[in-house]
């Protein structure tokens, strides 16, 4: 039920912890690193191309944003700390990003879609990874519509996430491109294929880090997508 999506991603989050699954996504990791690099390229493309004010300008919501992570990447590109509001909705992870992120930055904890946010209020609304964590079709669509209203016109919904099921973990599900077409249906939406698939790039790495450019050569092994939904003046 929609009530209680943020209660079931909360309860995924924590055996996720007890499996120890958090581990592999150390930036210590080559593979790690490799998909990091790579995605921080596509990125500071999309948002060069498509973004319609400075990026020391942008007014920035990340939705779920963990430990900070995305929000330092966007920070070193140039976002100013007082133009970023955050949510995440996990209290360990609120305390993480309090260590790490600049004190200007508005940290909100909680279920994203009980946030008093006025409409069009940011430039850019970012989630990374999150929805692949709502099984909850009603619930995905409460949050896309929430993210949506916040965007301002010429600004955009900024969306990075898988796209395939994960036959190994059933509290994931893959989101393709036309649920995100569905989820945003006024969104002109630009997308860019990018990840190499894990279970291979963990492989190649090992061999040799510069191994994950040449078998990323391929789209078909790419797992995410990277996509600037934007909205219209």
């Amino acid at each position: 039920m929609v009530e209680r999506e943020s209660e079931n991603v909360a309860a995924r989050y924590a055996r996720r912890r007890a499996a120890g699954v958090g581990g592999r996504y150390s930036m210590g990791d080559a593979a790690v690193l490799a998909a990091v690099q790579e995605r921080q390229r596509t990125l500071r493309w999309l948002l060069c191309k498509h973004a319609r004010v400075p990026l020391d300008e942008l007014c920035v919501l990340e939705v779920g944003c963990g430990g900070g992570g995305n929000l330092l990447e966007l920070l070193r590109m140039g976002v100013a700390p007082e133009n970023i509001v955050a949510n995440e909705l996990l209290p360990e992870r609120v305390a993480m990003a309090r260590r790490f992120l600049p004190e200007a930055i508005t940290l909100h904890e909680g279920d994203a879609t009980e946030m008093q946010i006025a409409d069009a209020t940011f430039d850019i609304v970012y989630q990374s990874t999150v929805f692949t964590s709502l099984l909850d079709d009603a619930f995905q669509q409460k949050l896309a519509s929430c993210m949506w209203r916040w965007v301002r016109p010429g600004g955009g919904v900024l969306w990075y996430d898988f796209v395939f099921d994960n036959p190994r973990n059933p509290d994931v599900r893959g989101v393709p491109v036309k649920r995100i077409q569905f989820l945003f249906p006024e969104g002109r939406i630009h997308t860019r294929r990018v990840t190499l698939a894990p279970p291979i790039s963990r492989v190649v790495c090992k061999v040799h880090p510069g191994l994950y450019s040449w078998f990323n050569v391929l789209p078909l092994l790419r797992t995410h997508v990277l996509c600037w939904i934007g909205k219209d003046q």
